[in-house]
């Protein structure tokens, strides 16, 4: 099967999205399919076209960048030529391009498979409130022109004002998410560098230092936290410097941190690889994911985490509320409130113990492979309906 996979931005970038595309590429590619991402050149450095894993990456020029999209005047001469040479296409949203790309395949009779990975919350300004609008605009046109729409949860699409849309072309697919096994040594020598059989309890967040994340929701629960733990430390795994329309957010919490940083109780670590996140996870005593609103929509490091065996806090979002309340592997609580962030974290540190998860089934659950073999039934039962 020839699968066209469309997306923004495509690996380097680091994010939920990115890493959800990356994996399933790399799994169609692993079950004999030939797979094409078409994305953006976004950094300049990239190849406009290499293979990656066994699948091949074709990046259109950026002529200018808005907010967080881009315009790339190519872009759709290039989908046309694509599209005409695929069986399925599959479009990541939220995405610009997407209904141009959509409606070019059914015009060619190539059935379209969006997922949905969350909806689209700008920070606040006039200009952005526009970009909101029409991004949703556009959102709604590829589905419209779609044959199918998948999405993580049946909780999140009940309570998105998008998804709750297309209930009749909707199904609800676990994401995919792996990790490799830890190299010999590392996670000793992991806790050696960052001093965790020393400065316990270990809290971690492992995201993109962005607004919709929640950071200072953990920032208002430390004191509770460091009154009762005072050699408790958070370990902060992701991008921090220079994300994409986020400085101002974090030019304003940065005095705080800095102090915490004195104190030797936060620490930056930076983007950490997948191999590097073996070491990292079994180093924790939780992980957390306060997020603020539907720009998440389930957490994948959630799964990780607990795929070690390490219990989660995440807010009561749609769908990031959902690997917990499954896997029964820590609390949920309300969005936005650092009483009940601190209030649970305190609770799961006094009994540790009570959280444990089969890890092996866990990883069998959501391995690339097994959702990828989901996808394929889709895309066999469309193509032969189309």
């Amino acid at each position: 099967m020839r699968i066209l996979t469309v997306l923004t931005y495509y690996r380097p970038h680091t994010s939920g999205l990115t890493i959800y595309a990356e994996r399933l590429a790399r799994a169609f590619a692993k079950q004999g399919h030939q797979v094409t991402v078409m994305t953006t050149q976004y950094d300049k450095s990239l190849p406009l076209e290499e293979m990656m894993d066994g699948v091949r990456v074709i990046r259109v020029p950026v002529a200018l960048r808005i907010s967080k999209g881009v315009i790339a005047p190519t872009f759709g001469l290039v989908a046309t030529k694509l599209v005409l040479h695929s069986d399925v296409v599959q479009l990541h949203l939220p995405q610009f391009d997407a209904p141009g790309v959509a409606i070019r395949a059914r015009i060619l009779g190539k059935p379209v498979v969006l997922t949905y990975h969350c909806d689209l919350f700008l920070p606040p300004g006039l200009f952005n409130r526009l970009v909101n609008l029409v991004v949703k605009f556009q959102n709604n046109l590829a589905a419209l022109a779609a044959n199918h729409i998948v999405t993580y949860t049946q909780d999140y699409a009940d309570n998105s004002s998008y998804l709750s849309r297309y209930r009749r072309k909707l199904t609800p697919l676990l994401p995919p998410v792996i990790l490799p096994p830890p190299e010999p040594g590392s996670i000793e020598a992991f806790a050696e560098k960052f001093h965790t059989r020393k400065r316990r309890p270990v809290i971690g967040m492992v995201t993109r230092f962005a607004a919709e994340k929640g950071v200072e929701v953990l920032l208002d629960a430390m004191p509770a936290i460091l009154e009762k733990y005072p050699q408790a430390q958070v370990l902060f795994a992701g991008q921090y410097q220079n994300v994409m329309g986020e400085q101002a957010y974090f030019e304003r919490l940065s005095p705080r941190i800095k102090k915490y940083e004195a104190l030797d109780c936060w620490k930056f670590l930076g983007n950490l690889s997948q191999q590097q996140l073996t070491a990292f996870y079994p180093n924790l005593d939780v992980l957390v994911v306060p997020s603020l609103n539907s720009t998440e929509a389930f957490g994948l490091v959630q799964i990780e985490a607990m795929m070690n065996d390490i219990p989660c806090v995440a807010s009561a979002l749609p769908g990031v509320r959902r690997p917990i309340q499954m896997h029964d592997m820590g609390k949920v609580v309300p969005i936005g409130d650092p009483a009940a962030l601190s209030a649970a974290l305190l609770d799961i540190f006094s009994r540790k113990d009570a959280y444990h998860c089969d890890t092996n089934a866990l990883a069998r659950q959501y391995h690339p492979d097994t959702v990828a073999a989901e996808y394929e039934k889709l895309f066999k039962k469309l193509l032969k309906a189309n």
